[in-house]
């Protein structure tokens, strides 16, 4: 264990920092130290934050809406510059009419219509893979499938789709960096495209039931309709919400079968057993830890003192590895009796929205892997991703067809 973390102090220390160059694994064994000796831990990196590190704690978190608010700063590090956007940008119960025009939208029942779509295009884009023998499977797969099914799922026309093509990875891309200028150049293109959309459904419009901008303009709020900023904002917010967590999964995914070709052949050779596989990875292989929330007042977290105003990071990729939880909680176990406390999709009133979506895409992704292949090869150390997202964004592998 290292020595590089002090026991926790009362005073407002340096109690861990975040590395830029982190190696597949290196971030957990930090947390779970942390964890150990100082679960509520500070940091002057991204802007300074406390990272939350305990299931418990999580937890707790998020049970107190009315203290530890999204609408100062919801991710780390802090990304928006241009305007609230809904719903995850606002409080309970000002953020509650937005959820609702989105959860009908993003139901087990309606996503599940569009796995004929997730499953053509995983196919398509693990075919190029196959056919150039060996490739970056974040780029190739976890790249472009999502995009291409948020895309379907907003019903964009082609002209848009392409822009998203483009804007999505970029802004993507930007947040990777840690570069504000970028960020703010990739946050409006993506801002002149929701108002071209919302531009095009009010001439346009189409069924609400099955177009989620149509949908947002025909909401209303206190008999209201939705303001155009507002609207605008949550249009936004979606272009690129689910984008960036299936490519990492893609990427951890792939590392972890390459690494462990027996639990390769077993999912092969037994299908029904993907469905708490998937649970497993989301458990093990969480890819957030840089969900935020902002105390609203002095409270006492832990044993340590913050302060009104001060950011705080729910890091659920630690939460789900919390020995106290979940036992030999580094290890992938296919049968975990309490698989379902995980939250890899957070709690409460920021529970995922695309809860159902992001479990579709991964699920789908396992399946078409394992149909087209026997072994998958790590050809170059994974590039990981820093802040918010853990976990790899650049995978190079060869997958051996059989």
């Amino acid at each position: 264990m290292s020595n590089d973390i002090p026991t926790c102090p009362v005073a407002l220390p340096v109690d861990f920092r975040v590395d830029a160059d982190e190696s597949f694994g290196s971030a957990h064994r930090q947390y779970a130290e942390l964890r150990a000796r100082c679960p509520v831990a500070h940091t002057d990196s991204l802007g300074g934050f406390w990272a939350v590190t305990r299931y418990a704690d999580v937890l707790q978190v998020l049970g107190e809406p009315e203290t530890y608010i999204t609408s100062v700063q919801n991710v780390v590090p802090k990304v928006a510059f241009t305007g609230r956007r809904p719903p995850l940008h606002l409080d309970p119960p000002e953020h509650t009419p937005y959820r609702a025009v989105l959860n009908p939208l993003l139901s087990p029942e309606r996503v599940a219509l569009l796995e004929p779509t997730v499953r053509r295009l995983t196919r398509e884009h693990l075919k190029q893979l196959l056919d150039a023998g060996s490739g970056d499977i974040c780029e190739v797969v976890g790249g472009q499938v999502p995009v291409k099914v948020f895309a379907t799922w907003m019903q964009l026309p082609a002209p848009l789709e392409a822009a998203l093509m483009d804007a999505g990875p970029a802004f993507v891309r930007a947040v990777e960096a840690n570069d504000p200028e970028a960020m703010k150049a990739t946050s409006l293109a993506l801002y002149d495209m929701a108002r071209e959309l919302i531009a095009l459904r009010h001439r346009e419009p189409l069924d609400p039931d099955s177009d989620p901008t149509s949908a947002i303009l025909a909401a209303r709020i206190n008999g209201e309709p939705v303001p155009d900023a507002m609207a605008i904002g949550m249009v936004r917010q979606v272009l690129v919400v689910g984008i960036v967590a299936p490519l990492v999964m893609t990427g951890n995914v792939a590392v972890h079968l390459a690494q462990h070709p027996a639990l390769h052949a077993q999912l092969k050779a037994d299908p029904a057993l993907v469905p708490a596989a998937l649970e497993e990875f989301l458990r093990l292989y969480t890819p957030y830890r840089g969900f935020a929330r902002t105390a609203n007042r002095d409270v006492e977290l832990g044993g340590r003192q913050i302060r009104a105003g001060e950011a705080i990071a729910l890091v659920y990729a630690s939460a789900n590895r919390d020995e106290a939880v979940f036992e030999r909680p580094d290890e992938f176990i296919l049968d975990r009796p309490n698989i379902k406390d995980h939250i890899a999709f957070g709690r409460g009133a920021h529970y995922c929205a695309g809860a159902a979506l992001g479990r579709l895409q991964v699920r789908v992704l396992l399946e078409e892997l394992l149909a087209a292949t026997t072994r998958l090869e790590l050809l170059a150390e994974p590039v990981m991703s820093p802040f918010p997202e853990l976990g790899p964004w650049q995978v190079r592998v060869r997958l051996l067809a059989g």
